[in-house]
């Protein structure tokens, strides 16, 4: 019984074998290097006043943005976590990725992104903002 259900398991084992993709071929061929590419780090501070229903608003709304503007490589964000007590009140921190300062450029007057800065600024107390080219 246990030899007649192992072959076909192991030619169907065989012809599948196949039909799989080379693993090696998937792999990146070489280092992805981002060396170069321009970062925009967005810190808010809320006011006060700012309910976490507004907030969550400004959380979509700059997400959005990622889907909204094609100059955008990459969109990352989150809220501090530091137990440094260092962070001045700046509780949210949005990380844009643009491959070229000319993208960013681009990106800093577009209609969506300035759309979101009219939603942002009724309840924004203060905004750091630092651009820099990735560096190793």
């Amino acid at each position: 019984m246990l030899r007649t259900l192992l072959v076909p398991a192991i030619v169907l084992g065989a012809l599948c074998a196949g039909c799989l993709p080379n693993l090696d071929e998937m792999k990146p061929q070489g280092p992805v290097s981002h060396i170069g590419e321009v970062r925009h780090v967005v810190l808010f501070k809320f006011k006060d006043t700012a309910t976490p229903e507004q907030i969550a608003v400004i959380e979509d709304a700059f997400r959005a943005l990622g889907r909204k503007i094609p100059q955008i490589v990459d969109l990352e964000w989150g809220t501090d976590m530091s137990v440094e007590n260092l962070t001045e009140g700046y509780t949210h921190c949005f990380l844009v990725t643009f491959k070229t300062a000319q993208d960013r450029d681009i990106y800093l007057p577009h209609p969506e992104h300035k759309a979101f800065g009219a939603k942002l600024k009724p309840i924004l107390d203060k905004v750091l903002v630092i651009d820099y080219a990735a560096r190793e």
